[in-house]
């Protein structure tokens, strides 16, 4: 049965998972320490029970405990009772979802758990957690099956990346991919990889479909600034661009997923 504490010292060690939520460089060193994950919000944590996650702890304001209740109360796990200006104390910033909870991780999916796939997204060096969240978002609400990140992406577990995600991470496959070589692997498996990308080469996303017929896809994106390298360019095997209008050349990498992936679905 879940047990409920009081907590009214921010110093309290119990809380140890939530300090400093904002330090990015803080928080991988304390995550990847003890492979803990932080949902922030009743909803997410929700999504995290109902996924199979099993919390470590949860922090929450009272007034969200009745609607978390017949989730929690079952578990083994303790739930701090704070108010809204001691959690802020402790992470260092507003906790206006009033909750959150301290997750185990589990091991990833392996890039081969995801080859059979028909619908791939493909992210290189996306380093922002909030347009990584973004593109888990738009790839698992339009249906497709499984993300693939380059070795230095961003992690998908992060909280603004969960966040963002609206906690559909949880539920859809990901694995972290060994190097440029995996690309050929897809290849060899009959994945299609589709770049999205400026070039003079490149095709209008509405053409790929009818060029990839039945065929499976992987919809490959690129950093803000540069792109996709160019080894990932020289991998694909259609370039694609998003036509634009008044001189603006290109969207923000998280419409370009939710466009790509709806084009390409």
């Amino acid at each position: 049965m879940a047990t409920l504490f009081e907590i009214t010292d921010p110093a309290d060690a119990r809380l140890g998972d939530y300090v400093r939520l904002r330090e990015t460089q803080l928080r991988h060193s304390i995550e990847s320490e003890h492979g803990l994950f932080i949902a922030e919000g009743h909803k997410i944590i929700e999504r995290a029970l109902e996924a199979g996650f099993a919390p470590r702890s949860l922090m929450l304001a009272p007034r969200w405990w009745d609607g978390l209740r017949d989730l929690v109360e079952p578990l083994d796990v303790p739930v701090y009772l704070v108010d809204e200006a001691l959690a802020e104390q402790v992470t260092g910033f507003h906790v206006h979802r009033g909750a959150l909870g301290s997750f185990h991780r589990r091991p990833t999916a392996r890039v081969e758990d995801l080859l059979g796939m028909r619908r791939l997204v493909l992210v290189e060096e996306i380093v922002d957690h909030t347009n990584l969240g973004a593109i888990i978002r738009c790839t698992a609400g339009l249906g497709w099956d499984g993300l693939l990140l380059s070795p230095r992406s961003a992690d998908p577990l992060y909280r603004r990346s969960v966040k963002t995600a609206m906690g559909t991470v949880f539920s859809l496959p990901w694995a972290r991919m060994g190097g440029d070589d995996d690309l050929v692997r897809l290849r060899e498996a009959g994945v299609v990889l589709v770049a999205l990308a400026l070039s003079d080469e490149a095709v209008e996303l509405t053409e790929v479909p009818a060029l990839v017929g039945d065929r499976p896809v992987a919809m490959m994106l690129g950093t803000e600034g540069a792109g996709l390298s160019r080894t990932w360019l020289a991998a694909a095997d259609i370039v694609a661009t998003i036509p634009m209008a008044r001189g603006v050349d290109s969207l923000n990498v998280a419409a370009a997923a939710a466009i790509g992936c709806h084009v390409l679905a």
